[in-house]
């Protein structure tokens, strides 16, 4: 089902600069790190932090449907990217790489749910 107008127009809104700060994220780090899969893993962890603290502000503050839109679907929503990830972790197997891939994804799934739940605990003790 097809969200509102106003609905679609809020997670565009956020998905722009989202999509912009994961670009200059991973483009920051790509020459810091050996595999720009490091910087994919970066954007992703922090915005899984930053998802657990909106979840966790919205529960409080019973904040407006628009917000989590605007922050969670479309800002964070578009600043983390399980494609990518994913097609990172292919990328590792077909170069024969399976514990690179075997260790990012473990960290990865990790890392982000750590995030998480230190976001939403972060936000249920503001």
């Amino acid at each position: 089902m097809a969200g509102s107008a106003p609905e679609v127009v809020l997670v565009g809104l956020g998905a722009i600069p989202g999509a912009w700060l994961r670009l200059k994220v991973v483009n920051h780090f790509q020459p810091m790190v050996p595999k720009k899969h490091w910087g994919t893993f970066i954007v992703n962890v922090v915005a899984c932090f930053a998802l657990g603290l909106v979840l966790a502000l919205n529960e409080i503050c019973s904040a407006s449907t628009g917000i989590a839109l605007l922050m969670g679907v479309g800002f964070f929503g578009s600043l983390s990217t399980f494609s990518t990830f994913a097609v990172e972790l292919l990328n590792e197997l077909r170069a024969g790489q399976a514990l690179t891939a075997l260790v990012l994804a473990v960290a990865s799934i990790g890392a982000g749910l750590l995030a998480s739940a230190l976001g939403y605990g972060l936000g249920t003790h503001a």
